[in-house]
């Protein structure tokens, strides 16, 4: 076989990788149609892998999306409640941009970023009127895969 190689990041690495992570949430969005949109839904989809979190306006018309992967995380760390964080940070630069009032929230899925995401809009002053949960739970509908044999 071989060895295995471990990667241990030293401080200047993460340093770097944080710089990188701050200027892609500070980065300007700008808008193209400013007055669109007095109320809207951001949709949060959390899964283990990933945290996306879209804005749309009252019909369902998506205005921005962003993800996890998109703001610079890699791997394993798009999974994680401070990804998400970011994520929903930024989304919301955009939002406020749309001069939006408030918001419903949308959550999907069982992530370790959805609560994180949630608190984060409502830090940055986002009004959110409600927090709906859509996430699909089987009502004993198809048979489950048999037990993986190890």
């Amino acid at each position: 076989m071989g060895k295995k190689h471990v990667a241990v990041q030293n401080k200047e690495d993460l340093l770097k990788e944080r710089d990188a992570v701050e200027a892609k949430v500070k980065k300007e969005y700008t808008v193209k149609n400013p007055a669109r949109a007095r109320q809207g839904k951001v949709f949060i989809s959390s899964t283990y892998n990933n945290t996306i979190v879209s804005f749309a306006d009252e019909g369902g018309n998506v205005l921005c999306a962003k993800s996890a992967g998109s703001i610079g995380f890699k791997g394993t760390k798009k999974g994680t409640p401070f990804a998400a964080s970011k994520v929903a940070e930024a989304v919301a630069e955009i939002i406020k941009k749309f001069s939006v009032e408030r918001v419903k929230v949308i959550v999907k899925g069982i992530g370790s970023g959805r609560d994180s995401a949630i608190r984060s809009l409502v830090a940055r002053g986002i009004d959110v009127a409600a927090i709906k949960d859509v996430t699909p739970v089987p009502h004993n509908g198809c048979k489950p895969r048999k037990p993986r044999k190890v």
